[in-house]
């Protein structure tokens, strides 16, 4: 039965039943309390409590009722314009801003650039219908929902970091491809270390370890993927102790690593990396950066405002970040080391390399003995024995062979070979005779 229904109308209300009809579910609802009170069926309080105004309210609702039948209780608004609603002068400036300057931005982003940098007075949602309206935007499909098991934020900032690697077009075609190396804090979701390198590589993420290291502390644990710089993933890796190079370094540091089964597990990076090719791209775009230098010269000031944004307070106030101490050599421990056991010659290889050790003593006072051939960022070889460092001469390289490259560096490997030498114009080789496979 509709509300309709159990209201009892006098003579002179059956003429308004067209009115009626544009009535709305909240004001027929009205109209039932007002024929309830008249009848004196309901207190005022009661009728209150029923509409969900104050008592003042209804009396004010009831006098007009009163004066003006179920016409009194339709909005004087319905059918004219919002107070609020935008400018024409505004939409039209906002319109040309979304058609050219902030060309591809999303709702979100653009609606801060307008109020931010522009100055405009308008609201994301308005934003969001004009760019609908003008086919600017599309809304994407919602995805299916997949229920994934929830994890609590840490409590300490810098308990747990997520790490990993977002290779993009970061630079939209004006630069060589690269990769976003980006440390997020699992428990204020702030963007701790960004660094734009050429690749995943043991290095790069050295580089930007020891940038984050000297500003905030070291971390009690890093949460990576299985990527081969965390995580041997080959029982021939020729790894002894079972550890990365990564991972040697981080346990000398005493930083733990742990590797996510799935990416959902380290969703946080994860939504960070979506966040950062969308938003981190288009800022760099307005600015006209165009190169890794220029990018990384940015980031530090993207952080900031990125996390003002997004930040959140930690639970506890307690920073888990460690200080770095005078047995903390960064410089030594972010390299690359492997032992080598010396010949009776004095004499390693490493990388093709023979290396023949200069020694005051004897000879025979150092046959087979264990050294450390540490590599740094630069390719700087140093030898090290019993952690001192060895002078040694370049005994011999070898010829270059095939080496092996990690399956996320093949295509940089392959865009930075040499092209294959083309004889010129008039090289002799192009005056030979093209034989005819007929005359065979």
């Amino acid at each position: 039965m509709s509300p309709l229904s159990k209201v009892k109308m006098s003579p002179s209300e059956d003429k308004k039943v067209e009115k009626l009809l544009a009535m709305s579910v909240r004001e027929v609802s009205r109209l039932e309390v007002m024929q309830r009170l008249k009848e004196k069926n309901l207190s005022q309080r009661e009728a209150a409590k029923m509409v969900g105004v104050s008592v003042r309210q209804v009396r004010r609702i009831f006098k007009a009722y009163q004066e003006k039948g179920a016409t009194g209780l339709v909005s004087q608004r319905r059918g004219r314009e919002s107070n609020h609603q935008l400018d024409e002068a505004i939409r039209v400036q906002a319109l040309d801003l979304l058609g050219s300057k902030y060309r591809g931005f999303g709702p979100t982003l653009a609606c801060e650039k307008l109020v931010e940098v522009e100055g405009l007075k308008i609201s994301k949602e308005s934003v969001r219908k004009m760019m609908l309206v003008a086919g600017l935007w599309k809304a994407r499909r919602a995805r299916k929902i997949v229920t994934h098991q929830m994890r609590e934020r840490r409590p300490c900032l810098g308990e747990l970091v997520q790490i990993d690697g977002s290779p993009h077009d970061w630079f939209e075609g004006h630069a060589p491809g690269c990769v976003l190396l980006v440390f997020i804090d699992d428990a204020t979701g702030k963007l701790l270390q960004l660094l734009f390198v050429e690749s995943e590589s043991f290095f790069s993420y050295c580089g930007a370890a020891r940038a984050y290291f000297e500003r905030y502390g070291k971390p009690v644990a890093f949460y990576s993927d299985k990527h081969g710089v965390f995580r041997v993933n080959q029982a021939s890796g020729g790894q002894e102790s079972g550890l990365t190079q990564f991972g040697r370094a981080m346990q000398e540091l005493d930083i733990q690593i742990i590797c996510a089964n799935t990416p959902q597990a380290k969703g946080r990076v994860e939504r960070a990396n979506q966040t950062l090719q969308d938003r981190l791209v288009k800022e760099m775009r307005l600015r006209g950066i165009s190169s890794l230098a220029a990018g990384n010269a940015y980031l530090p000031e993207f952080m900031a405002d990125f996390n003002q944004r997004f930040g959140v307070p930690p639970i506890s106030q307690h920073d888990a970040h460690r200080p770095l101490t005078a047995q903390d050599d960064l410089a030594l421990i972010l390299t690359w080391q492997e032992s080598r056991i010396l010949s009776k010659n004095l004499t390693v290889q490493f990388e093709k390399v023979i290396y023949q050790i200069q020694t005051k003593r004897s000879s025979y006072a150092m046959r087979q003995a264990q050294v450390t051939v540490c590599k740094d960022a630069c390719g700087n070889i140093s030898l090290l024995y019993k952690q001192k460092p060895l002078l040694y001469t370049v005994f011999q390289k070898q010829v270059r062979q095939a080496e092996i490259v990690d399956a996320k560096d093949v295509n940089r490997v392959l865009q930075n070979q040499r092209p294959a030498h083309k004889p010129a114009p008039d090289h002799p080789w192009r005056k030979y005779p093209i034989p005819n496979p007929a005359s065979h």
